[in-house]
């Protein structure tokens, strides 16, 4: 039965009608609504704002003449503050660091081939030697001096090394070796008998021996001043022959031994060589006391160093604990420090945690020394001391007398705005410094290092103790140069 379904066809609907006829006809009507395209917006067009828009977008004139006003006292302060910090780095005074020679930085190393050596090893010194230069640089080390190379013939022959130390290659090895580490050798003429001046000028032999040595890289000669080399003839030839084998950055020098106590070499001497090495104690037949040792150190401090380059060595034969005080003071005075084989550690002790923190010092004093501007050509200020400036831990010992000299010993070494303060204490008590002693010091620092290798981090002057023989390196924080 044909359905009839009234209605609209809706969306989409189609409508049919078959006609008479076998193939009849298809009337197709669509009732879909025409679909009619939105038209496209014009494109925005980007207009700059006119001056009453961006007057109204600012807040208005007033908030601009304020912006306008700020930006402008911006400029002004910040220009201001340019040339203020231009002033002040052009008048505030700018140490000019100068040209330090090798001799003037290196840290010179005395030793003997022959202490390496024993009854089944005879004439292996020199080897013996060459095997330790790593240590040796390890160390610090700059310059090797090297003692005992030549027998003590009359007159001797520095052209032959004893063999009963090493031979020449082997001498030619060890230059050889030390070039490639970077440190200097010295060979040591100290106690030889040495010919009178005029032969030892005129000695054809003596001057073949010299320029040998100059030409296999040897970087200077050590004489004494007791020996009849250091005259004023003999000096004047061999700084003809060193200044022939001198360049810019390899000078051979002439270093001379101080034997003679209490006595300054001439200014004739003096001017033609580069080092005279003096001893930090005079010279006694006893064992120094604690209190002739400070005596002699204050008064050492207390004296001009003068314009030549001073070098120094610990002299005297002392305890271990002594030995070590002093050499934080050696190491950290202006100069040269000559340090003998065996220095650094005591002999003593046996090899282990102990023995290495004492060579630990001795390193941590050389490398400071060595990078550090102000121990390397800082000023000097010696900081002295008096019986009201100490308050000792001992109950038995507050005050000391007015003749004994104070057993803590102290210096500052400075350069610009760097200071490094040096403190020992060669008493066998443990001292606390009053800050009256020196009022102009800055109040805090920072550790450097210390003969007990067991301070660390910042410091207040104002509770600084010091142990029993106990030497320490103080950076001190402090703008503008210290006035004493």
């Amino acid at each position: 039965m044909p359905s009839n379904v009234d209605g609209d066809l809706g969306y989409g609907s189609v409508a049919a009608s078959q006609g008479p006829g076998l193939a009849g006809s298809l009337v197709v009507s669509e009732t879909v609504p025409l679909l009619i395209p939105e038209s496209e917006p014009e494109p925005r067009k980007w207009a700059p704002l006119t001056k009453e828009q961006l007057d109204r977008e600012a807040g208005g004139p007033r908030w601009r003449k304020i912006r306008s006003r700020l930006v402008l006292f911006f400029w002004i302060c910040w220009l201001s503050m340019l040339g203020a910090s231009i002033a002040i780095i052009v008048q505030s005074p700018r140490p000019v660091a100068p040209t330090l020679l090798w001799w003037q930085k290196a840290l010179f190393y005395r030793l003997q081939p022959a202490l390496f050596m024993d009854a089944e090893t005879q004439g292996a010194g020199v080897i013996a030697v060459s095997e330790h230069l790593p240590y040796l640089q390890s160390l610090g080390v700059g310059a090797l001096v090297l003692e005992g190379l030549f027998s003590n013939a009359s007159p001797p022959d520095l052209s032959l090394v004893d063999p009963s130390v090493g031979t020449t290659p082997q001498i030619q090895h060890l230059l050889m070796e030390s070039h490639k580490a970077g440190l200097k050798v010295v060979l040591d003429w100290c106690d030889l008998d040495l010919p009178a001046p005029e032969a030892l000028v005129n000695n054809s032999n003596v001057q073949k021996a010299i320029r040998y040595w100059l030409d296999q890289g040897v970087a200077g000669f050590g004489i004494c001043d007791t020996d009849t080399a250091y005259s004023q003839k003999t000096l004047v030839e061999l700084r003809v022959l060193l200044e022939e084998f001198s360049t810019q950055d390899d000078e051979r020098i002439v270093m001379v031994t101080q034997k003679v106590p209490n006595t300054s070499s001439s200014s004739l001497n003096t001017s033609m060589v580069e080092l005279v090495t003096r001893s930090l104690l005079p010279q006694a037949h006893h064992l120094l006391s604690t209190q002739e040792v400070a005596i002699a150190v204050e008064t050492l401090l207390d004296t001009p160093m003068g314009d030549a380059w001073p070098s120094w060595t610990l002299g005297e034969e002392l305890a271990w604990r002594l030995q070590r005080v002093l050499m934080v003071l050696m190491m950290t005075l202006p100069g040269s420090p000559v340090v003998k084989y065996g220095e650094e550690i005591n002999p003593t002790q046996d090899e282990g945690k102990r023995r290495r923190s004492e060579v630990s010092l001795f390193t941590s004093l050389s490398h400071y020394r060595g990078r550090e501007e102000a121990l390397l050509f800082g000023s000097l200020s010696f900081l002295s001391f008096n019986s009201t400036s100490l308050s000792s831990s001992s109950s038995n010992s507050s005050s000391f007398p007015s003749s004994f000299s104070p057993p803590i010993l102290a210096f500052l070494r400075s350069w610009g705005c760097v200071h490094v303060l040096v403190v020992v204490n060669l008493g066998s008590e443990t001292h606390a410094l009053d800050p009256a002693w020196a009022p102009s010091l800055p109040s805090a620092g920072v550790f450097m290092t210390s003969t007990g290798m067991n301070r660390l981090g910042a410091i207040s002057l104002d509770a600084l103790k010091l142990g029993p023989q106990e030497g320490i390196v103080i950076k001190l924080f402090q703008t503008g140069s210290y006035s004493p």
